[in-house]
């Protein structure tokens, strides 16, 4: 089992060399961040709560925080494969996945192509169809630019990798991902057998009748529904709520430690 408490550090997989941070000790939890962001970008306000029952294992992800970039486009399937390459050089058999927004679909690659890896599933924020979006998301992706990303986002890049070129690859590697997304397949989300929580907000950038889809298709799922928006149930830098109270940090708790009946 990989060394807890270890703080930031590097492994390179699949030719990329990715930072990684391992807090706490327990049953292992990895977060995967949203588009545009890095580990403390989206989970910074609950993380240390994770850790306290969980090896909470953070990823950067290509061209991401403190990992750079490698030269090729990204996917959600590659990023996928990236994490799991991580857990085998950590030598972590099975863990607990949660992704956040482009996060969740990297986590639902991974139990889509290492089902093996994974024990529960936390799908926060995220879509398989195009259709999960409003139609204004995609004229806005469309024409999307630099200037469009939201500044806390730029400026949370720029304090930890002060390179404005880097910062511009990572807009235009998460901008064409995008722009190029397919549909998934209702066969490949069936495929997801392990438990899963499928979780999002009541205004959320997810249609919240695409979350009850992604739930239905689900064969072992719970859902939630919260009075929130994008990322501010956890936190999430854009969306921090001022009263410091991420009530979904407890039903994601209790997903993960309940046992099945």
């Amino acid at each position: 089992m990989a060394q807890t408490n270890i703080g930031g550090n590097y492994a390179v997989v699949n030719g990329l060399k990715m930072y990684y941070e391992i807090h706490g000790e327990g049953f292992p939890l990895v977060l995967i961040h949203g588009g545009g962001s890095d580990i403390g970008v989206t989970f910074g306000r609950v993380l240390s709560g994770f850790a306290k029952n969980h090896q909470v294992i953070g990823v950067d992800l290509q061209a991401h925080g403190r990992t750079p970039d490698r030269g090729v486009p990204t996917s959600f399937e590659q990023d996928a494969d990236d994490v799991a390459a991580l857990l085998k050089h950590l030598d972590i058999k099975q863990a607990d996945i949660m992704g956040f927004s482009n996060g969740g679909n990297t986590a639902m690659q991974i139990a889509i192509r290492h089902p093996q890896l994974v024990h529960k599933i936390v799908i926060a924020s995220s879509f398989y169809k195009r259709s999960g979006f409003e139609d204004w998301f995609w004229d806005f992706m469309k024409n999307a630019t630099l200037d469009s990303m939201p500044k806390p986002l730029q400026d949370a890049f720029l304090a930890i990798n002060n390179d404005q070129a880097a910062l511009e690859v990572m807009h235009k590697r998460d901008l064409h991902r995008m722009q190029g997304f397919q549909d998934w397949s209702d066969e490949a989300i069936r495929s997801i057998t392990m438990p899963a929580l499928v979780i999002a907000g009541d205004k959320d950038v997810i249609r919240p009748e695409h979350t009850l889809e992604l739930y239905r298709m689900l064969p072992d799922a719970q859902l939630c529904i919260l009075p929130a928006g994008h990322g501010d149930y956890i936190g999430e830098i854009s969306e921090v709520r001022e009263d410091g109270n991420y009530p979904a940090v407890t039903i994601i708790e209790e997903f993960l430690t309940k046992a099945k009946a």
